[in-house]
């Protein structure tokens, strides 16, 4: 092919003149690039001249960087919520980042390439060595992240199809009140499915919000023919009032392997006094005959290890008899009262590794401009793209046609208000009119039933969705 800027479709007889394709094949010397049906949604898939593919990249920024938030103040509206559940008050979209709650839900599969790794290993402990690091990444991308997701208004969707990470997503606000997001994954080479329905109860406690994540996650890895359940951690976002926002999560989160009896507990420590437990996470697995097979340990911020736990414990043993000293100074010292603001803790030095560890998980790092991009991953800048070709295929209820995301992603904070405004005000109309008419609303993806493993109400995957048939899918937007 002589001119660099025409790529054949090798579907259609028709040329791809995408800037990305042709801005490659100037760096990288391509010869071809393709145009593949992932799930009837097209994906570019470049060529390089000794004939090994490279998927061209998603978008690595956003329309517009986020707003200052320093002119607004959310107390007049907070100060009568102390103690309540917030899902029914309305926040300024200033607060919002442009993303639904369902896209925040798919950032889990940020780090799938862990469940392929488990999927790939043959000893069971191992595996839950790999699905614990998976759990804990999965939560790994709230670290900074102060900006609410849009609530998903009901019968809202959304789906994600990664063929360069190997899975497909669906997801679908199946409640409204309680607010339940349901979502369904599976890998494309029919490995594994993960799972889960969220009711994400939030608290308003005077200077800070905590998240309680109801609701069961699953993990199947069907070469094992294992099940893995959890719940997530709390979420607290502090000096909601006054004061910078941070944020740290807690909690005891315990990863069971239906199969095989073994279990994994992790802590999610909170803050403390001094800060020194920030961030930081340690835990155990056990076998069925609760005896401990390993330790493990690290910052949900930042990475997880592995050690025997003989090591860990004489690891241990010897970092208190070392600290003992400087922990007697501090205590002589008195802390400083801040009746304003909850202080984030300078963070401590990182994770001290302990001789002998296996590295189980490290975290991706974020862009140079994620500050300015409402702190987002790599990953979650991708999530809103509306790529061409994909509003004639997506169901009309998915998160990507939403106005007031989409004129929020592009910088228009009024129009963003306004819409957000319109959509809320047409739901509470739709809700009127069926309950005049008697009439129940009725799930499109998924149905009430029971998990399978741990016998307790969760919404399953009906199946059907990537068939592309939404005549009767509702006009939300």
């Amino acid at each position: 092919m002589n001119n660099e800027d025409e790529f054949f479709d090798a579907v259609t007889g028709s040329y791809c003149s995408s800037y990305l394709c042709s801005s490659f094949s100037f760096i990288y010397n391509l010869h071809i690039c393709i145009v593949l049906h992932v799930g009837t949604l097209k994906r570019c898939v470049c060529m390089f001249m000794n004939g090994k593919p490279f998927f061209c990249p998603l978008r690595s920024s956003l329309p517009a960087p986020m707003f200052s938030r320093n002119d607004f103040s959310i107390w007049s509206i907070l100060k009568k919520c102390i103690g309540l559940e917030l899902s029914k008050i309305t926040m300024p979209i200033v607060f919002n980042e442009p993303l639904s709650f369902l896209q925040r839900i798919s950032e889990y599969m940020e780090h799938t390439y862990l469940i392929q790794k488990a999927c790939s290993q043959s000893d069971s402990i191992q595996r839950m060595q790999t699905v614990a690091a998976f759990a804990v990444s999965a939560v790994a991308s709230q670290w900074d992240r102060t900006g609410k997701p849009f609530n998903p208004l009901l019968g809202e969707t959304y789906e994600l199809t990664r063929e360069d990470q190997g899975f497909r997503l669906i997801s679908e606000q199946v409640s409204h009140h309680p607010p339940i997001s349901a979502f369904h994954t599976e890998s494309l080479t029919g490995d594994f499915v993960f799972h889960g329905s969220i009711y994400p109860k939030l608290k308003f406690w005077g200077k800070s919000v905590e998240a309680e994540p109801k609701g069961t996650i699953t993990l199947e890895l069907h070469k094992h023919k294992e099940a893995y359940t959890w719940t997530n951690p709390f979420c607290c976002v502090h000096n909601i009032i006054l004061g910078k926002l941070w944020i740290e999560q807690y909690g005891t989160v315990e990863i069971v392997n239906h199969s095989t009896g073994e279990k994994c507990v992790l802590n999610f420590k909170p803050c403390g006094m001094f800060g020194k437990e920030l961030h930081r996470v340690e835990g155990y697995i056990q076998d069925k005959s609760k005896k401990k097979c390993c330790m493990i340990y690290g910052k949900w911020t930042e990475c997880m290890w592995s050690v025997d736990p003989q090591v860990y414990e004489a690891h241990r043993k010897l970092e208190k008899k070392g600290t003992t000293d400087t922990r007697k100074q501090k205590q002589e010292e008195p802390e400083a009262v801040n009746e304003d603001a909850d202080e984030m803790p300078d963070v401590q030095e990182t994770v001290a590794v302990i001789p002998g560890s296996t590295l189980l998980w490290r975290i991706s790092s974020r862009p140079p401009h994620s500050a300015e991009m409402y702190n987002f991953t790599n990953f979650a800048m991708t999530l809103n793209e509306l790529e061409p070709g994909m509003e004639g295929v997506l169901a009309p209820t998915d998160c990507r046609l939403r106005p007031d995301i989409r004129a929020m992603e592009n910088g228009n904070i009024d129009e963003a208000s306004s819409e957000k405004e319109r959509l809320e005000e047409k739901q509470r109309a739709a809700r009127k009119e069926r309950a005049k008419d008697d009439e129940e609303w009725s799930t499109r993806w998924f149905q009430l039933g029971t998990n399978p493993y741990t016998g307790s109400q969760d919404w399953l995957y009906t199946g059907g969705y990537f068939d592309r048939k939404y005549t009767d899918c509702p006009d939300i937007y």
